[in-house]
């Protein structure tokens, strides 16, 4: 199945066995030349001669995105600075900026699984691969653009936003496969309906990273740019950038470069391994990176590991697509909620658009109140919001044991951007 860029274990033996040595030497070099792990350590009683087996990765204590602020400007950095060629930074919004040091190992490293994720959707070295992701300090497009030129195709790295030339490139370079965050890809799969250009464009496949995606949003692209191939690309900053992971043709779960890290997921509350099919908490351990290793890392990212083997025939391991973050919980009359589980609900309701927002508001009467702004499908009449509007409101309180006030749009209403789309509007002061 990836022939080109291959898993380097040949059987989960000899994956357990690369783990193994991969996790000895990230514990062994992060203790010598990192003083942000080498403290921990020692405040943990750890040393590296303690880690003799896979099992031993739990006696390691945890590191958080708090860990990469408090340590600013080059936490958990591990080399040298004449082996650095390059930084990252996460695209956070609270405290200071999540930076992360690469060497070129590293930036190799993660051109090879970028490239295995080209090589995993199909792509050939004859496609033209429109990228359509931000630059400069995030990860996501030099991250794609390395990884498709490692990969041998072309790549047009085109940036987010700006509609003209985005339609303008689809049709006059034939580009073949677009990669976007889920919502720009969305916006883009809209304005080429609206100009009526998809029997002039030649696109196959649209690679998605950079936040969760729901069935509903891949649905909606499908049908508007003919195709029949969505990809869902894993990866964090932290970790390396996007290209950690992919989805495959099944859409059965994204395989994941476990020849490359450790993931653990995790019970949010225990800490412990969560039971298999039960969502938990995406903890990584590198197991080759110089510049900046991450030893369990907390990533708040949620997710359940699937066992079994792909119909694909890719043997890496498998975990579902991000089902949401830890830190994305709201608390609404007592009860946890994530916006994913909405966005679940709303997907299983035929008539409904892709996009949808939560209000949260604090009533004169003392009491906290959600309005849930839904969006019609394209071709649904108006006349349908009032049994549409029944049906989500009779679904949320079945499933989330909640109330809820819901508010129709039409199709095309609510805001479209190429950034990652906010779903939760929280204006309870508290």
């Amino acid at each position: 199945m990836l022939e080109r860029f291959p898993s380097k274990a040949a059987s989960p033996e000899e994956l357990r066995e690369l783990q193994m040595r991969g996790l000895q030497w990230t514990v062994s070099h992060a203790y010598a030349h990192s003083p942000f792990y080498r403290r921990r350590f020692d405040e943990a009683g750890i040393s590296p001669e303690d880690i003799r087996s896979l099992e031993d990765l739990r006696r390691l204590p945890f590191t958080t995105a708090e860990d990469l602020r408090s340590d600013y400007p080059f936490p958990l950095k591990a080399a040298g600075e004449e082996d650095i060629v390059r930084i990252h930074s996460s695209s956070g919004t609270t405290g200071k900026r999540k930076i992360l040091c690469y060497t070129q190992k590293d930036i190799d490293d993660w051109a090879y699984m970028f490239s295995r994720c080209y090589e995993l959707a199909g792509v050939t070295r004859e496609d033209r691969v429109q990228i359509c992701v931000g630059y400069g300090l995030w990860t996501a497009g030099v991250g794609f653009q390395r990884g498709c030129e490692r990969f041998g195709a072309m790549a047009i790295p085109v940036g987010p936003g700006n509609m003209d030339m985005q339609c303008t490139f689809l049709v006059d370079l034939q580009s073949t496969v677009v990669c976007a965050t889920a919502s720009m890809a969305l916006l883009l799969a809209e304005e080429v309906h609206r100009r009526g250009i998809r029997d002039r464009i030649s696109v196959r496949k649209v690679i998605c990273g950079a936040e969760r995606t729901s069935g509903a949003m891949v649905k909606k692209i499908k049908e508007l740019l003919g195709i029949d191939e969505v990809y869902d690309i894993a990866g964090l900053t932290e970790l390396y950038g996007p290209g950690t992971g992919l989805s495959c043709r099944h859409e059965a779960g994204i395989h994941y470069w476990a020849d490359f890290y450790i993931l653990e997921v995790l019970d949010q509350h225990s800490l412990k391994p969560a039971r298999p099919g039960e969502v938990g908490e995406m903890v990584f351990t590198t197991l080759m990176k110089e510049g900046a290793p991450l030893i369990r890392y907390r990533s708040r990212d949620l997710t359940k590991l699937i066992d079994g083997d792909c119909a694909c025939g890719c043997g890496l391991p498998r975990h579902d697509r991000i089902l949401g973050r830890s830190d994305d919980m709201f608390i609404f009359r007592g009860v946890n909620i994530y916006p994913g589980q909405i966005d679940s609900i709303l997907s299983q309701i035929h008539g409904l658009g892709s996009e949808f927002q939560v209000v949260l508001e604090h009533g004169d009467d003392g009491r906290d109140y959600m309005t849930l702004k839904v969006e019609r499908a394209e071709n649904v009449h108006e006349s349908a919001g009032k049994s549409l509007c029944e049906a989500i409101s009779r679904n949320i309180k079945h499933n989330l044991m909640v109330s809820c006030g819901v508010e129709m749009l039409g199709y095309g209403t609510l805001p479209r951007t190429e950034r990652k789309t906010q779903r939760v509007f929280d204006h309870r002061s508290f």
